[in-house]
């Protein structure tokens, strides 16, 4: 039987889950198989194409549990699509006329490896299903199984993606501070944009973390600083349908009562009509090598903050972005114990050459197992029939429908 070797790499943006989940995988094998080698590909796969690999000695697995501590990731992360040869090549990452899927299944043979853990969403984990298949057609045998991290929560079929409750939690404490600007002038709007590209689950799941978190507070009577101050008057996501110009005019009422507006936008949310405006306009919206819009680039909550300002009578407007502060953070309890049910699972699956990613599936009752390959895929969208969802929109005080 041919000696076994574990690698592992993090891809695509960070979450508050992957350095635990690097730490976990190490504590694992270490506790289950430590006569398995680890590698570590620096920057995802980007480090397999150049390879570019961190051993895991042992001195680093006697401290690997210190990885639960810290955001970011421990091994680094890069955008790489295996499939798009173009890109590769532009980046330094092949020689023109070399297959990026080749190159990379003849480094994991080459180091000797058997099971591959992919950490990552649903882009990550299927080019991870494209070089699995590459290997297994030409004679390799590799067992490949992924872990789902996205802030964003919308890998389908998965229930619940690793990090995203943290980035919540975060996201809340960012703009506890935040809100504060309210005091800093009269009329001012506040817009909180959350990241979430084509789901609203990260920016719902925000806004009810925040309302949770200063639901508590106690206050001066008679003082500005109040429970109005930390109000979200405002709530918009991709899979919310609204019109402009009926909800500049609830916002200017609140503005003419209260003198402020807060606003939770998803950077996802209208994020279509922004994308179509500016190209009819004749700019070229930069993507990235899986296709996507960079996101970062088409300023959602500046465009909020155009239509909202002048219509409600705004003096002073801001757009705060958590997403950075958020997705960097270390994983919080909830965050990690699922980590910890998912590199369980991962360890014994990939001892056991069952290849998949983790997670709760929805497609079985939300039982946590290894799912195939050929059921992942992201852009899943926030069900917002979800009781908790009403009670948040029920405290904003906000009417909603389905886009």
């Amino acid at each position: 039987m041919a000696k076994q070797k574990v690698a592992m790499l993090t891809a695509g943006g960070l979450a508050p889950c992957l350095s635990s989940a690097v730490g976990g995988l190490i504590q694992r094998y270490t506790d289950v198989a430590p006569e398995i080698d680890i590698i570590a590909y620096r920057s995802g796969y980007q480090g397999v194409l150049l390879a570019d690999s961190i051993a895991v000695t042992p001195a680093m697995r006697e401290r690997a549990h210190l990885l639960h501590r810290y955001g970011g990731s421990p091994i680094g992360n890069s955008r790489v699509k295996l499939t798009n040869a173009a890109d590769c090549v532009k980046r330094g990452l092949v020689k023109e006329g070399e297959n990026p899927l080749r190159v990379a299944a003849e480094r994991l043979a080459a180091d000797g490896v058997t099971i591959l853990h992919t950490i990552g969403g649903d882009d990550t984990n299927t080019t991870a299903a494209d070089l699995a298949a590459y290997l297994g057609a030409n004679g390799y045998d590799l067992t490949v199984v992924g872990l789902p991290k996205t802030v964003d929560n919308d890998v389908v079929p998965i229930r619940q993606s690793l990090g995203a409750w943290t980035a919540a939690e975060v996201g809340a404490d960012f703009f506890d501070n935040v809100s504060n600007e309210q005091t800093a002038a009269p009329r001012t709007l506040v817009i909180h944009e959350v990241m979430g590209r084509h789901c609203g689950w990260l920016t719902a799941a925000t806004a009810r973390a925040y309302i949770q978190k200063t639901s508590a507070n106690e206050y001066v009577e008679g003082f500005m600083m109040n429970a109005g101050l930390k109000n979200i008057d405002g709530l918009y996501l991709p899979e919310m349908a609204f019109n402009i110009e009926a909800e500049g005019e609830r916002l200017r009422t609140i503005m003419e009562k209260t003198g402020q507006v807060t606003l939770f936008v998803s950077e996802g949310a209208a994020l279509d009509a922004i994308v179509a405006e500016r190209e009819a306009a004749g700019e070229t919206i930069k993507r990235d090598a899986f296709g996507h819009v960079k996101i970062d680039t088409i300023n959602v909550g500046g465009w909020f903050q155009k239509q909202f300002a002048s219509i409600i009578g705004a003096e002073r407007s801001m757009v705060q972005k958590s997403g950075y502060f958020a997705r960097s953070a270390p994983a919080n309890g909830d965050d990690l114990r699922l980590i910890q049910g998912m590199v369980d699972l991962a360890v014994e699956n990939a001892l056991n050459k069952v290849s998949g990613v983790t997670g709760h599936d929805e497609g079985q009752g939300g039982k946590l197992r290894v799912i195939e390959f050929p059921r992942i895929k992201g852009g899943k969208a926030f069900d917002m029939a979800a009781p908790w969802f009403a009670e948040v929109m029920n405290h904003i005080g906000q009417k909603y429908v389905e886009a």
